[in-house]
C-alpha cells in the first residue's frame, strides 16, 4: 500500500469511522508533443506512478465533507448550495459535482479524504489527477454508469468552467486511460488514440525540476495561442481547407508565413514540425529505436526554445548538462514553459552518478537546489480498495 493510500484510509477510519472506497488517479508526463494539443495535433502522454488518492463514502444527506490530508484542512458544503472556495483545493472536487449536476446526474452527499504524491507545480498535472479521481469515485458510489470518455470530457470541462483554467484534454485523458508500459498517441481533434509500447529495459524516466516558476507562463500561453490562430488565418487565405495548424504542411507554412511576422512564422513552424516529429517518434518506439526517439526529444526542446520561445535560461542550462551525459538518451523541457521540469530518459545503471553531477552543476550555476523525480509508467485511474 502506497503512503498516500494508507494516509487517506487511516484518516477516513479515524474521522468517519467507516471503511471507504479508495480511488487512485495518476499524474502524467508527456514524452513528446508539446503545445500541439490546443492546435488540434498529437500528444504522447503516459500515466505515472505518482497519483492523487480519494477515499470516499456516500452520506444520507446532501452534505459534502472534504478533508485534504496533506494540508490538514477541511471543507463542508452541500450539493444544493455550493460555491467556489477561497481555499482553492476544494474547487477541483466541487467542479466535478457541478458538471455532473449539469448533465442531470443525481449527486448525493458524500465524505471524501484526499491525499497524493504528485508534485505540485512540476508539470505532472496534479489537478487533473484529483479531478479524475473524484469523477471516477462519484461514478462508482452513485452508479452513474459513465464511460471513461465521458469522464474525461466532464473533468476537462470542470477545470475549464468552474476552476477557470483553459486546459486541453490531454491531462485528464492520460490520467483515466493510462496503461502500464505504454504511452498514449492521442489525436486531440478526433480523440482517437492508440497505445504504443514503451518498455524501457534499464532506462528510467527522470524529471529534473528547475524549481523555477516564471510568471510569464500564463500570459505568454495566451499570446502563443493567438499567434497560432493568426497564422492559420493567413494560411487559410490560400488554403481554405486548413482549419488548424494540424491541417498545415511545412511547405504551406514556408510559403504563406515566411514573409509575415517572424514570431508567427516561428510559432507555426514549430507546431507543424512537432506534429511530424511525434508521428516519426511513434515509429521509433514501434521499431525499438529508443535512441532515435531520444534524439527527437532534443529536437523538440530546440524548437520550444528557439522557435516557440517558451523555455528559460534555467531549463536550457539543464538541457546542456544532459547532452554531456552519454547515459541520457534524450531530454526536453516539459509543460507550458518558463520553468518547471526537464523530462529525460536515463540509463538506470548510471542514474545515481548522473543525477549527482547535474544537481551539482545546476547548484553551481544558479544556487538553486533542484528536485529530481524518478518515475515509471503505470495504469490509469482505478479502484485500489
Amino acid at each position: 500500500m502506497r503512503a498516500a493510500e494508507q494516509i487517506v484510509h487511516n484518516i477516513f477510519l479515524k474521522k468517519l469511522n467507516e471503511t471507504p472506497l479508495i480511488v487512485c488517479s495518476p499524474g502524467r508526463v508527456n514524452l513528446i508533443g508539446e503545445h500541439t494539443d490546443y492546435n488540434m495535433g498529437y500528444v504522447l502522454p503516459a500515466a505515472i506512478d505518482k497519483a492523487a488518492y480519494v477515499a470516499i463514502s456516500k452520506r444520507e444527506d446532501d452534505t459534502i465533507f472534504l478533508f485534504a490530508a496533506d494540508l490538514e484542512e477541511s471543507f463542508t458544503t452541500t450539493v444544493s448550495n455550493y460555491n467556489h472556495s477561497d481555499k482553492g483545493w476544494p474547487n477541483y472536487v466541487i467542479s466535478i459535482v457541478d458538471q455532473l449536476l449539469k448533465i442531470n446526474k443525481k449527486v448525493g452527499g458524500f465524505n471524501a479524504v484526499i491525499s497524493g504524491d504528485v508534485p505540485l507545480g512540476a508539470g505532472m498535472s496534479s489537478s487533473a489527477a484529483l479531478e479524475c479521481a473524484t469523477i471516477f469515485a462519484l461514478n462508482e458510489i452513485f452508479d452513474f454508469d459513465l464511460e471513461k470518455m465521458q469522464m474525461v470530457k466532464l473533468a476537462q470541462k470542470a477545470e475549464n468552467e468552474f476552476v477557470g483554467v483553459n486546459c486541453g484534454i490531454m491531462d485528464q485523458f492520460a490520467s483515466l486511460f493510462g496503461k502500464k508500459n505504454h504511452v498514449l498517441k492521442l489525436d486531440c481533434r478526433s480523440l482517437e488514440f492508440e497505445y504504443i509500447p514503451f518498455k524501457l529495459e534499464g532506462i528510467k524516466i527522470v524529471l529534473f525540476d528547475s524549481m523555477v516558476r516564471h510568471s510569464l507562463a500564463s500570459s505568454e500561453y495566451n499570446v502563443r495561442t493567438s499567434q497560432c490562430s493568426e497564422g492559420v488565418s493567413i494560411i487559410q487565405q490560400k488554403y481554405p481547407e486548413v482549419k488548424t495548424l494540424r491541417d498545415a504542411t511545412i511547405d504551406m507554412v514556408n510559403e504563406c508565413l515566411s514573409n509575415e511576422s517572424l514570431d508567427i512564422y516561428h510559432r507555426c513552424k514549430y507546431v507543424v514540425e512537432e506534429n511530424n516529429r511525434l508521428l516519426a517518434a511513434c515509429e521509433d518506439l514501434n521499431n525499438g529505436k529508443i535512441d532515435h526517439f531520444g534524439q527527437k526529444m532534443y529536437e523538440t526542446h530546440q524548437g520550444l526554445s528557439q522557435l516557440y520561445e517558451v523555455s528559460c535560461p534555467e531549463l536550457d542550462f539543464i538541457i546542456s548538462c544532459t547532452k554531456k551525459e552519454i547515459g541520457i538518451l534524450g531530454a526536453r523541457m516539459m509543460g507550458g514553459g518558463f520553468g518547471g521540469c526537464v523530462i529525460s530518459l536515463v540509463k538506470e545503471d548510471e542514474l545515481e552518478a548522473i543525477v549527482k553531477r547535474i544537481k551539482e552543476a545546476y547548484w553551481n550555476k544558479t544556487k538553486i537546489e533542484m528536485n529530481v523525480y524518478i518515475t515509471q509508467i503505470e495504469d490509469g485511474t482505478h479502484i485500489v480498495k
